[in-house]
């Protein structure tokens, strides 16, 4: 029993070094020099510089500048970041003033439960 607890662990923490080598491909969707815009590219680059040092790559995209990158990756509503690596592909909507929404989105940290 203890055995199976070894390599279970083992592969754990295999799998856990190995997401924390991955490389990030990122793309945030903005309308604009807004306010909004510009606070949503400050929070996602803060969250990335801390979580992801070394390891993402963040294209910012002005939905008024680049029409074609918004239809072709279906974007409805500024700002939108998407996760498109690691898999699975992630979308988050909205403001990005939340930090922890954008860690959960990317998969860097789990939910917290209220209570």
């Amino acid at each position: 029993m203890k055995k199976m607890r070894g390599k279970h662990a083992s592969v754990l923490s295999r799998a856990t070094e190995a997401r924390a080598k991955e490389k990030y491909v990122l793309r945030l969707y903005v309308s604009g020099i807004t306010p909004r815009s510009t606070r949503a590219i400050r929070s996602v680059k803060d969250v990335c510089d801390q979580s992801l040092k070394g390891r993402y790559d963040l294209e910012i995209i002005d939905i008024y500048q680049q029409p074609a990158s918004v239809r072709k990756d279906q974007v409805i509503v500024a700002p939108t970041l998407i996760k498109k690596l690691p898999l699975p592909l992630r979308r988050l909507i909205g403001d990005m003033a939340d930090k922890e929404k954008i860690l959960v989105g990317l998969d860097l940290q789990s939910r917290q439960e209220p209570g």
